[in-house]
């Protein structure tokens, strides 16, 4: 499996929170029916990837067993391989090694977590020996308390050095290079100033060789800009974010609206080309 060494065209990363509590779309996708349904409609719209989390990473939540992650997202996992695609690639979004055994077990194909594998570091072992790509982000702090004091000397140095860890981290536990991308974290244990930086300097993520995911999708700094305070509000917003980072050069985009971010990227991706 080598889908982060082929990347070209930008790919879009379909949201699929399976939790109770996540802080845009909490409660809408746990039953399995509407999991299936929602992961349908964005595979439909362009999404490439079906991103699956058991555990809301909303700033202030609090942290989900292993146990209870698998519950809720296994026999989703197993419905949308049996219902709609036996290839569609499956991100598990886990901090925790034994949710991404079991998920890959039953069918995802790709691991991405949050803490850049520094929470539990034998999931970059499990990502070496199922030949698993992996994303590694950057987060400052876990998501209780991620946002409560939140600060940096050089945001763009740290968040850069903090990856280069996760990254080395990953080539000595044996995963393949061409296995690694690499997330900044938006609004993961950051200021609005932060995420703003951040998203000006996406070409210093992009310069490191890794692919880069870009999460922004719906991000509370973003209302504060626009003066909305509903999450389900920000889809333009998003998709300026989308098309600034295609325009960067950046290839992945972690969103809840697929179809607007896509338009946006496949607009982005156009004049790049023409550049």
């Amino acid at each position: 499996m080598r889908l982060f060494e082929n990347l070209t065209q930008p790919l879009m990363m379909g949201i699929l929170n399976v939790t109770p509590d996540s802080f845009s779309d909490g409660g809408q996708f746990a039953a399995v029916d509407a999991a299936v349904e929602q992961a349908r409609k964005m595979l439909q719209e362009g999404a490439s990837i079906i991103d699956i989390g058991g555990e809301s990473t909303r700033p202030g939540a609090e942290s989900v067993s292993a146990e209870e992650q698998i519950k809720r997202v296994i026999p989703i996992i197993k419905a949308i391989r049996k219902e709609l695609s036996d290839t569609v690639e499956i991100s598990i979004d886990t901090t925790l090694s034994e949710v991404a055994k079991a998920a890959i077990e039953a069918g995802a194909t790709i691991i991405n977590d949050i803490s850049g594998g520094q929470q539990d570091q034998h999931i970059l072992t499990i990502a070496a020996q199922y030949n698993m790509p992996i994303i590694l982000m950057h987060s400052q702090g876990k998501p209780d308390s991620m946002q409560d004091a939140p600060s940096y000397h050089s945001v763009i140095k740290e968040v850069l050095a903090y990856l280069k860890n996760s990254t080395d981290a990953a080539l000595s536990a044996g995963v393949a290079k061409h296995n690694i991308a690499i997330d900044p974290g938006i609004g993961f244990g950051k200021r609005k100033q932060d995420n703003l930086e951040l998203l000006a300097n996406l070409d210093q993520f992009v310069a490191t060789g890794f692919p880069v995911l870009l999460g922004t999708s719906r991000k509370r700094f973003m209302g504060s800009i626009c003066a909305l305070a509903e999450p389900k509000d920000l889809v333009t917003a998003t998709a300026t974010t989308t098309g600034l980072g295609v325009m960067q050069g950046v290839q992945m985009f972690r969103v809840h609206d697929v179809k607007e971010n896509k338009e946006a990227a496949d607009v982005a991706w156009a004049i790049k080309q023409a550049e």
